[in-house]
């Protein structure tokens, strides 16, 4: 879905990682991600985002995770300034649908204008679907 937004938006992609690599096995994944979620962690990231001053408008995508956001998202958006910017958030589900990830990342970002996220099953986002979300949400 990132590549898509970015090709439709002209937009900059940033991978947000955890210092420590979640594992690959789907079941011990999910375990962990319970875990953190009911424990309130946030990772520390890997990842070092540029100077976001520039950008009136940030795309954040994750998974759903028990209901809200991956962990390292939410490190993410408490760590860094989104203050006076529209916030885009966009999930992918397993059977899930969007949970609480709205909510979730207009709690973290209450200074911020979160725009209503585009919520898909799998993996699998259709170029039209993006691009008719971006065209609803005035981002394209």
């Amino acid at each position: 879905m990132a590549k898509l937004i970015k090709e439709a938006t002209g937009g900059t992609l940033c991978e947000i990682l955890p210092e420590k690599a979640y594992p690959v096995d789907y079941n011990t994944v999910v375990e962990q991600a319970k875990k953190e979620i009911q424990a309130g962690l946030r990772p520390a990231l890997k990842t070092k985002v540029m100077d976001l001053s520039v950008y009136d408008t940030v795309f954040v995508g994750t998974p759903n995770w028990w209901s809200t956001i991956a962990s390292p998202i939410a490190t993410f958006l408490e760590n860094y300034n989104l203050t006076g910017k529209n916030v885009v958030p966009f999930c992918t589900h397993g059977g899930g649908g969007s949970g609480n990830i709205e909510g979730t990342v207009k709690t973290l970002c209450p200074d911020s204008r979160v725009v209503s996220l585009l919520s898909v099953y799998g993996n699998a986002a259709k170029a039209s679907e993006v691009e008719a979300w971006l065209k609803k949400i005035g981002e394209n």
